[in-house]
């Protein structure tokens, strides 16, 4: 542990070197921005998979992140992945990307952001045998960014395992100690994506854990479309949760991912399984029997976490059939839906509304259904009354409201605003689910997604590309 601690204040000392250090992290204090700041969370990286994503916070807790090995996409999944033994980073695989025309060059705001996570990356490999990064330090592997001890996850996935590691561990002196433990045990690197804090029941636990995993050395790499000081805005008791905001600005660095070009919305999506209009349960239940061949569907359980289960009202082949308020209007979350996907691999979701004041806790948990299905790489059908950006429309942040244009008249104005959603933590997350719904309905999403289940079961994937693409065109 001393040694582990020492090897800290070392990279620590190394980051308040540099010049123009622009993230959040917890080596160090707050450095001069790259850039100027806007609401950012720790100190982070670009979201996985959005590298590409518009003003995306970033938190970066004392050094760089290395995702799991098969993540190969996104900035998270830029570490150690480089072939060329000599030459290694996020810099490196970007360059490496972009010649090999898998990314489109040019944008100035990821380069800058891609140049800091390799400086991170630098240091890491420098001090990576004192922070026993490697899992084979001893044996000839060491030194490989690959054999790093690395996690990288959803922020609502991480939360639900350190909730059940409590409950494992209910009755010692400490379960936080202990459950910090065994993380830092398993991973000196931690990477995680969309940092949003929602629940009262995170709040009041997070101050207290990353002030554990920091002592054990951790390193925290983070995206969020909040800064720290907008965290669990408007939340139950935050009073209590500001000492936590209070150990991200000490420890962490910020930088801001901006940039004006969503790339997701730049796919060559057009409508794929996103049926609009009403009336258009018998086209989704077509596609779905479609999707499902000669199997037949019926009512499934699935386990989740501590022993409960979510009912599904149809499942057959990897696919589940829903009406929207069997998912989005009952008292479930993300550890449900982390859950489902867990079995199924596609989605058909009936009868997405319009989302307003009136039914705010379903857009909530329509917002973390989104998240959860585009972090397992899921694929949605779905009948809905609106587009992706009709949907979310009247949803709006206390920025937003406040810059709305005033009716002629007060009548009028109250009749039209009566179900606009002035919400924060729903408007930030708003253009991430339009995006995500639009990627999600794209051709090359769908393609990917067709290549995953062939892969998987062992089919020619040029065949399941077609008539996955040609099912949802």
């Amino acid at each position: 542990m001393r040694t582990l601690v020492r090897a800290v204040r070392e990279v620590r000392t190394a980051v308040r070197r540099q010049e123009n250090g622009s993230f959040l992290s917890a080596m160090g204090r707050r450095q001069k921005p790259l850039v100027n700041p806007v609401p950012v969370t720790i100190y982070g990286l670009l979201h996985n998979d959005e590298i590409d994503k518009y003003k995306h916070q970033i938190m970066i807790s004392r050094a760089l992140c290395t995702p799991a090995a098969n993540q190969t996409s996104g900035v998270l999944g830029f570490f150690g992945l480089s072939a060329d033994a000599g030459r290694a980073g996020p810099l490196v695989e970007y360059n490496r990307r972009i010649a090999a025309q898998e990314l489109v060059d040019g944008d100035l705001c990821q380069v800058v952001s891609v140049k800091e996570l390799q400086r991170l990356y630098d240091e890491l490999v420098q001090y990576a045998e004192a922070c026993h990064l490697d899992r084979y330090t001893a044996s000839y592997k060491a030194g490989r960014p690959s054999n790093w001890r690395k996690t990288r996850t959803h922020f609502h996935d991480f939360m639900l395992n350190v909730h059940s590691r409590l409950q494992r561990h209910k009755g010692v002196a400490d379960p936080l100690e202990v459950v910090a433990g065994e993380i830092s045990d398993d991973s000196v690197l931690l990477c995680l994506d969309e940092f949003m804090v929602t629940d009262v029941a995170d709040a009041l636990i997070l101050n207290r854990l990353f002030r554990y995993l920091f002592s054990n050395g951790v390193i925290l790499v983070s995206t969020s479309n909040r800064a720290p000081d907008k965290l669990y805005e408007g939340g139950l008791q935050r009073d209590l949760f500001l000492p936590f905001i209070a150990t991200l600005k000490e420890r962490c660095i910020v930088h801001e991912i901006g940039s004006s070009v969503d790339y997701r919305k730049m796919t060559s999506a057009e409508l794929g399984f996103y049926f609009v209009g009403e009336d258009l349960s018998g086209i989704l239940k077509k596609k779905f029997e479609q999707l499902i061949g000669d199997h037949s569907a019926c009512p499934q359980e699935v386990e989740v976490v501590m022993g409960r289960k979510l009912q599904v009202p149809l499942g057959a082949n990897g696919c589940a059939y829903f009406p929207f308020e069997d998912l989005c209007d009952k008292p479930l979350g993300a550890a449900d839906y982390f859950g489902l996907f867990k079995k199924f691999h596609t989605l058909a979701l009936e009868g997405v509304p319009i989302f307003g004041l009136h039914n705010r806790t379903a857009a909530y948990r329509f917002v973390t259904l989104i998240d959860v299905m585009y972090e397992n790489k899921a694929r949605l059908l779905c009948t809905a009354e609106g587009t992706p950006t009709e949907l979310l429309e009247r949803i709006v942040t206390v920025s937003d409201a406040q810059h709305m244009a005033p009716r002629t008249s007060s009548r009028s104005r109250k009749h039209d605003d009566i179900d606009i959603c002035v919400d924060n933590e729903l408007g930030f997350a708003k253009d991430r689910t339009i995006s995500r719904l639009t990627e999600m309905n794209s051709r090359e999403y769908l393609e990917q997604h067709a290549a995953m289940l062939a892969s998987e079961m062992q089919i020619p994937v040029e065949k399941a590309k077609e008539d996955a693409v040609q099912a949802g065109y």
